[in-house]
């Protein structure tokens, strides 16, 4: 798991049972607090860089590092600060998994929900899918609509929102990782 904000898409995804090998985080956050309780190691690759000398390869080749040291076999991210490059999906693709608070491909970027108020919709959402290079890219796994309500603020929408994510997301990965453990047996042919 990669994180870097409150922890509670962490917690969410330990309350459903999916098991957690390690959570990497990129700085100091509640998502370590998090991990620690429930038992799950923690390791920070902290950015300590955030202007145009900042190197996004070794930085994901660290991240890769510390993954395969745990034996990961599906990378799940929630809420993730810093955008990696590809030596992730060398490694994993098609099995790094990404919720975003909108409904994709509409807003997509770190700050959708702001996007999503500012445009004026009446309906926005979550949705969990396949991440790829492209930020905000991939095969759609699941999606649930959120309705912006009068008088809402990004606080409040993203807080509707988040709760769809706690339910949505751990729901989502557990179908993903049921059908990658039936893939691997040949259940199913």
């Amino acid at each position: 798991m990669l994180a870097s904000g409150t922890g509670t898409i962490l917690e969410a995804l330990i309350e459903h049972g999916l098991p957690v090998e390690v959570v990497v985080v990129d700085r100091a956050c509640g998502a370590e607090k998090v991990a620690e309780r429930a038992g799950v190691p923690v390791a920070r690759v902290e950015r300590t860089r955030f202007d145009a000398g900042f190197d996004r390869d070794a930085y994901t080749d660290e991240v890769v590092a510390v993954l395969e040291r745990h034996h990961s076999d599906v990378v799940v991210m929630a809420g993730f600060g810093t955008v990696l490059g590809p030596s992730i999906q060398d490694r994993w693709a098609g099995r790094v998994l990404n919720t975003h608070p909108a409904l994709l491909p509409s807003f997509k970027g770190w700050h959708a929900v702001d996007a999503a108020l500012a445009a004026g919709v009446k309906v926005t959402g979550c949705t969990v899918h396949v991440a790829t290079l492209e930020v905000d890219e991939g095969p759609i796994l699941a999606q649930e609509a959120v309705p912006v309500l009068d008088g809402d603020t990004v606080e409040t929408l993203h807080e509707r929102i988040k709760h769809v994510e706690r339910r949505l997301y751990p729901r989502t990965v557990r179908a993903f990782v049921d059908a990658l453990d039936r893939a691997a047996t040949g259940e199913g042919e």
